[in-house]
């Protein structure tokens, strides 16, 4: 190979290294391009992804909230409806087996900042000198029966005129436990239960009412 020769493959090799580093710098800007948009685009749609989530939530959220004050709702209506239906039956009751004279609804008396309301209260004046409070509730359960106890612990506090009337509670129910029913009873409360869409008076053999002095 003569001088000329391989001063001419020498300039050949050159010149083919430059084309070969300005492709792979070429190369390698173009990958640098696409990952740089591939990233972009991910964290677009990773935004994009996020504002719909956070926008299902609070929908969700909405939704929730929503259905918790329609379910309140259908709670206070049916409360209503059972006290309603509860009514007239108690007063029959509190005036056939009782006696008692005057019977109200929805009684309410405060003290301080506090007020305790009654379902029903029944009383009578002269020998058959007694007041009957009556609690009712749809479903009950054993902490509703520790609530009724202490309105009868708290009653002449809030109702002083009735000091000199006997005491007496009673419990009308739609539907409860068997322990739930029991503990009424051993607490010598009257059970007052529906049957034929009508609330009856139960009067187990060996049941002693309890009179809250």
């Amino acid at each position: 190979m003569t001088d000329d020769e391989l001063k001419e493959l020498v300039a050949s090799l050159a010149i083919a290294q430059r084309e070969a580093d300005h492709q792979l710098k070429e190369s390698r800007l173009e990958t640098e391009r696409q990952l740089k948009e591939s990233r972009l685009e991910t964290e677009r749609l990773l935004r994009e992804s996020k504002l719909d989530l956070d926008h299902q939530f609070k929908k969700t959220d909405r939704q929730l909230k929503e259905l918790g004050v329609q379910i309140g709702g259908i709670g206070n209506k049916f409360g209503s409806f059972t006290e309603g239906l509860a009514f007239p039956a108690m007063e029959k009751i509190l005036k056939q087996e009782f006696g008692l004279e005057r019977i109200s609804s929805r009684v309410k008396s405060s003290q301080d900042d506090r007020t305790l309301e009654i379902d029903v209260l029944g009383y009578s004046n002269g020998e058959n000198n007694k007041v009957v409070v009556v609690e009712i509730k749809s479903h009950l359960k054993l902490r509703d029966v520790e609530q009724v106890l202490k309105i009868l612990q708290e009653f002449r506090n809030f109702f002083p005129e009735y000091a000199d009337k006997q005491l007496y509670g009673m419990v009308a129910v739609v539907d409860a436990s068997k322990e739930a029913l029991q503990k009424v009873l051993d607490e010598g409360l009257y059970l007052g239960r529906i049957h034929d869409n009508q609330f009856n008076l139960m009067k187990p053999r060996d049941f002693v009412p309890r009179c809250f002095h």
